[in-house]
């Protein structure tokens, strides 16, 4: 008998060893991509994304959110628009009293329907609210094909015309406004900032851009050729598709109001860009950077290493993540609350990581790339 149960000890620590040598030897092989090497935690999530393990419509653990009573107050609204429709907005509100600088926040998704929404974005633009104690409203601006250029930059600017007008329904500061978007959304709040110079609308403080798209021309970037599989987050056929349904006609993509970077960057406000190193928009989003210095419009740009597209994103479960985001937050409370003396042009590639932090990485990576080979086990053994 106690033969046996040894023997039953010894194989169990015999299987559990190899079941981790197993997952180590996954994730380390998961860090080696198409394109490179990148970061193990960074190789997982890609694979993890690419074979639909993870989803966007999965939440993430509460061991990573966090828990506390919410200082905000939400609320989803829709509001008119000049052509006699409505669009949704969904508002974060400080219970605390204001008036509180106001926040437009334009989500990603390709200006194409079942690629992003308000909800697809909802953290990111909670993170802002708390980190910035600001208002901040998420648009749900109008999708393509349905509804092609130039809806979605229609759409954008009333929604920032409607805050101003109406900021005293939610404790708002007018005189303090900034847009902030991701990938398209990046797109469409640079573009509001245009469209508000061009009509004499509303004064923006600050822009902030995190991996924007800023032009629909075919330009030869490396980052496009290197990184445009689809494994990175988003593709060539994508950005095709969006380009074939939001722009459909070809004198579109020469427009301002889509193409940015080949725009009149004139009397601009204070642009903050995000870039990632391994993102097909990489180097639009780093060359908007210097046109915009050109015109002499203070720019900071901040390149990310060991992350893709749409990371800001993950900030739950990437440092990198939570520093942009921290680092965006900190951007807009300096430009709201303080009189700063703006660089003309700065340009950093952030590779900073503590010691601390690569080894949580490395272990989050090797938690998770558990989880991973567990359920495509289970799922095997399920369908057998």
């Amino acid at each position: 008998m106690l033969k046996q149960l040894k023997r039953f000890i010894l194989s169990s620590m015999a299987i559990i060893l190899l079941y981790v040598i197993g997952v180590i030897v996954t994730v380390e092989y998961l860090s080696h991509t198409e394109a490179g090497k990148v970061p193990v935690k960074t190789g997982v999530l890609l694979h993890a994304v690419d074979q639909r393990i993870v989803t966007s419509g999965m939440k993430v653990p509460k061991i990573f959110t966090g828990s506390g009573e919410s200082r905000f107050d939400r609320k989803n609204i829709n509001i008119p628009i000049p052509d006699g429709a409505e669009i949704p907005v969904r508002i974060y509100q400080p219970k605390a009293d204001g008036p509180h600088p106001i926040i437009l926040y334009y989500h990603g998704g390709a200006f194409l329907e079942g690629y992003g929404n308000i909800q697809t974005h909802d953290n990111i633009v909670r993170a802002l609210a708390s980190k910035t104690n600001s208002v901040v409203i998420s648009v749900g601006y109008r999708l393509a094909p349905t509804y092609p250029f130039p809806t979605a930059t229609e759409d954008s600017y009333e929604a920032l015309v409607w805050a101003k007008k109406h900021a005293d329904l939610f404790d708002g500061d007018s005189s303090k406004l900034a847009v902030v978007g991701d990938s398209a959304g990046g797109n469409l709040a640079t573009v509001v900032t245009m469209m508000a110079r061009d009509r004499n609308g509303p004064k923006i403080t600050a822009q902030a851009l995190l991996y924007p798209l800023t032009t629909f021309q075919d330009v030869s970037f490396p980052s496009r050729q290197t990184y445009d599989s689809g494994y990175y987050f988003i593709s060539r056929s994508v950005m095709e598709k969006a380009r074939e349904n939001y722009t459909p006609d070809e004198k579109m993509w020469s427009n301002p109001y889509t193409s940015p970077l080949d725009a009149n960057l004139s009397n601009l406000p204070p642009a903050f860009i995000i870039t990632a190193e391994f993102d097909p928009l990489r180097d639009e989003g780093e060359a908007y950077g210097k046109r915009l210095a050109d015109y002499d419009i203070p720019v900071t740009v901040t390149r990310y290493n060991g992350v893709m597209h749409g990371f800001v994103s993950l900030y739950e479960v990437m440092h990198r993540g939570k520093q942009a985001l921290n680092e965006t937050s900190t951007y807009l409370n300096t430009a709201f609350w303080e009189q700063p003396t703006y660089q003309p042009y700065s340009f950093t590639i952030n590779e900073e990581q503590s010691t601390m932090e690569k080894l949580q990485d490395r272990g989050e990576a090797y938690a998770i790339g558990a989880f991973l080979i567990g359920k495509q086990a289970f799922s095997l053994m399920t369908s057998w």
